[in-house]
């Protein structure tokens, strides 16, 4: 979706089942979920069946024209469908042909399934996500999933732009797992440093204090203090300036050791009044705090109004892109489309009969 929002011409190769995500609900609107119109905007379905021999000079059409084919099947059934990437690009040598799985290409479990829950666990990412005394938790959202299509936008783009150089696509190999891996980024960089295990710390940081969650009078809030300047903006804020020559507080290294002190302190001072008043104390000093909004809040929040951050196409509601180019912004046009919806204008862009390859079991 990111590739199309940039202007690509995607076409959804889907089978006649159609995306596993279009039964993924409820909510459904216009009978299509909530879960295949987060990230199928701008593309064109065309729905085939591989399997068919009658499908294959479509499918050659397709890939001799195409710049990138993208693929998520499990390791070995591309090739076992005829489109592994040695058979493509025997058709184009110029392709990019990309391919995003559990575990990679290669390795010890490249043909295991991957799905996000399951690598968010296996990765790492559950288990410093929760409260400090409780259970382990998944992030609300397929963090994994949305960070590997991001790595793979990247690397197609690279792929593209060394292909201006050389002449030839190349294979892109993502994973789920390399991604997620990567992204424990500072906490597995810590473990890197100190070969210690690693643990839940809630809202908290491990590293940077105060950097959490705190109780007001009303409702909660949180508060950043990511440098020493921020620390003494904060404390000149809160009328005790003198934390910031204590030597318990008076850096980031001493508030981390001292962490349930200050935390006290801090809890105690900010239960006096309504988060407004913290908040409206915090804005005015340049101090980095806010609500903890619903969902609904942060859709309704002037920042996603004044960003084009919602969008409507076609009846359906949905996020916007948050890629902004000054000279080519990014084309929200089509709405995410039915199965098959343009089936028979892709094969006749491909100067084939749509009816005979439907006849022939190629189409649907």
């Amino acid at each position: 979706m990111m590739l199309a929002d940039l202007g690509a011409d995607v076409i959804k190769l889907e089978s006649f089942d159609g995306d596993d995500t279009r039964g993924l609900g409820p909510p459904f609107l216009h009978g299509m979920s909530a879960y295949f119109a987060c990230c199928n905007r701008n593309k064109r379905s065309l729905a085939i069946n591989l399997r068919s021999p009658a499908a294959q000079p479509l499918l050659d059409a397709l890939v001799r024209k195409a710049d990138v084919l993208v693929e998520n099947f499990r390791t070995g059934a591309a090739e076992a469908l005829g489109v592994g990437y040695k058979a493509m690009a025997a058709i184009n040598p110029r392709l990019v042909y990309c391919s995003i799985s559990g575990y990679g290409r290669d390795g010890p479990q490249a043909t295991r399934p991957g799905y996000d829950f399951v690598v968010q666990a296996e990765a790492g990412l559950m288990a410093i996500t929760g409260p400090a005394d409780g259970e382990a938790s998944k992030v609300g959202v397929a963090v994994a999933d949305l960070a590997t299509g991001q790595n793979a936008a990247t690397a197609v783009l690279a792929a593209l732009l060394q292909r201006e150089r050389t002449g030839l696509g190349q294979h892109v190999d993502i994973s789920l797992f390399d991604t997620q891996l990567a992204w424990l980024a500072n906490i597995g960089s810590s473990a890197l440093f100190t070969g210690e295990p690693t643990r839940r710390r809630g809202n908290t940081h491990a590293s940077i204090v105060p950097y959490e969650a705190f109780h007001a009078s009303d409702q909660s809030f949180v508060l950043a203090v990511a440098s020493e300047k921020l620390w003494v903006q904060a404390c000149t804020a809160l009328g005790r300036a003198d934390w910031a020559d204590d030597p318990r507080y008076s850096s980031n290294a001493a508030r981390v050791q001292n962490r349930q002190a200050l935390g006290a302190e801090l809890a105690s001072i900010f239960a006096t009044a309504p988060a407004a008043h913290w908040l409206a104390l915090f804005a005015a000093t340049g101090v980095p705090a806010g609500p903890i909004n619903s969902v609904a809040q942060a859709l309704a929040h002037p920042v996603a109004q004044a960003r084009g951050m919602r969008i409507e196409i076609g009846g359906i509601p949905m996020l916007g892109s948050p890629l902004n180019l000054s000279a080519s912004p990014p084309r929200l046009e089509r709405a995410p489309p039915a199965l098959g919806q343009h089936s028979d204008e892709i094969a006749r862009e491909c100067g084939l009969d749509a009816a005979a390859l439907r006849a022939a079991g190629a189409l649907r």
